[in-house]
């Protein structure tokens, strides 16, 4: 069973919803959880238009996101570390996070953009799964429970 599960968090509301899925998995199966966020330089305007993680003040915006992992594992009792990473890929700072800690998992959402949004803006959740040799579980939302809400409680 998991070991080690990687929760990246862009700050969203989905994301925040994963944080909590993957916190109450890691729970479930014994595991240790490592938080990550990773900014962007501004120099792509796609990512830029959708994430507060660029330019000046990303590192305190990325302090307050990975603070909610940190305090959801705290509350939880779930071992945890957090993860600040700056790389013009976010999907390869997962998936080299993922590889340099030793993850054996990786619980992150997706925001199931589809047709031309998916096309222009990318999926970093997609990008991650058509490049990780982790194991990738997308969270897509309360209707994507893959364990009963009384395991996710617990």
């Amino acid at each position: 069973m998991h070991r080690h599960i990687l929760i990246p968090t862009d700050g969203s509301d989905l994301a925040v919803q994963s944080i909590e899925y993957g916190v109450a998995l890691a729970k479930a199966v014994g595991a240790k959880v490592t938080g990550l966020t990773v900014t962007q330089a501004p120099n792509d305007t796609a990512f830029a238009e959708r994430t507060p993680l660029t330019g000046s003040g990303a590192a305190a915006v990325a302090a307050r996101y990975l603070q909610v992992i940190a305090d959801t594992a705290k509350q939880a009792g779930v071992a945890c570390e957090v993860v600040h990473v700056h790389h013009e890929h976010p999907y390869q700072a997962i998936i080299n996070t993922a590889n340099e800690r030793g993850c054996d998992l990786v619980v992150m959402a997706s925001h199931g953009r589809r047709r031309l949004s998916a096309a222009l803006l990318g999926s970093e959740t997609i990008r991650v799964l058509s490049h990780s040799s982790v194991p990738v579980l997308v969270y897509r939302g309360e209707g994507s429970r893959l364990f009963p809400p009384s395991l996710a409680g617990s």
